[in-house]
């Protein structure tokens, strides 16, 4: 029996437990939900955010394994680089970010999540999965990503807040879920340098890309293709349908990636590794 993205009632039940501990949510992953209140802007203003202090961490501390998986070396992060990255957030929520053009901003908001998720990690070592940093308030939540970690322009701050209500409706780009990183194995990687005004679309296209064509994100089992779990997910990012995925994933695919999406045609399942991207 062919159905899209599910097979099988076990599938079903696995795509279901995923998504709730993906979001702190029962039973689906968060909506592109726009927070009003961020999507002030200058588009005259020159200013620039330093995002410096966060490239020298992240090549510190980023490691390309051979089987392409970017890795951070958490357990190897001295307590002066510890103190270095409180002092980058620190900066960045004292910084009015609405009075900053949008490329600063998108650079900004993702710098943000990914550093603040980075000394999630460090603060609650040991961990294997980041899913064990059940910090986020109510009874049905999970993990870190409800909690309120930050204060930006009076308002406090979640990582889904940042993503969802934030970048994701703002943006409506799906390439922000290869630039956001949840600290997985099954999760686009956290590139080694930040994100500026000047580099974020060639990173946007280079995560996308390797992300794409690494088995994370598109290979092929027991004659059937597989996905990323993100591209379920999230589908309404990628098109709303199992069409609009597909397109998506060609748009980025190089000739191997492509062939195997020929080859196939749908989608049979999809899956996604939870366990910690620690080198």
């Amino acid at each position: 029996m062919k159905s899209g993205f599910f097979r099988s009632s076990a599938a079903w039940m696995a795509a279901f437990i995923g998504a709730c501990m993906l979001c702190g949510l029962a039973g689906a992953a968060p909506r592109a939900e726009l927070w009003p209140r961020w999507t002030a802007h200058d588009e005259s203003s020159a200013q620039s955010v330093d995002h410096d202090p966060w490239t020298a961490f992240l090549e510190r501390y980023v490691v390309k394994f051979p089987d392409g998986v970017n890795r951070v070396r958490y357990a190897s992060v001295s307590s002066d680089d510890r103190a270095r990255l409180g002092k980058y957030i620190d900066t960045l929520a004292s910084t009015d970010i609405t009075r900053y053009s949008r490329v600063e901003q998108r650079a900004f908001w993702i710098n943000l999540y990914n550093a603040l998720t980075v000394r999630l990690i460090i603060d609650h070592r040991p961990v294997s999965s980041i899913r064990d940093i059940d910090i986020s308030p109510g009874l049905f939540a999970f993990g870190p990503w409800d909690k309120k970690l930050i204060k930006v322009e009076g308002e406090e701050l979640s990582l889904n807040d940042i993503e969802h209500r934030i970048l994701r409706p703002i943006w409506k780009d799906p390439r922000i879920h290869y630039a956001v990183n949840c600290a997985s194995i099954g999760c686009p990687d956290l590139m080694p340098v930040a994100y500026t005004a000047d580099n974020s679309e060639r990173l946007l296209d280079e995560g996308a890309r390797t992300y794409v064509n690494h088995p994370r994100g598109v290979s092929a089992k027991n004659g059937e293709l597989v996905v990323s779990s993100i591209y379920h997910w999230f589908r309404e990012d990628f098109g709303g349908s199992e069409a609009g995925v597909l397109e998506h994933l060609r748009r980025f695919a190089n000739h191997d990636t492509r062939a195997l999406l020929d080859r196939y045609g749908e989608i049979g399942a999809h899956r996604y590794d939870w366990s910690l991207n620690d080198a």
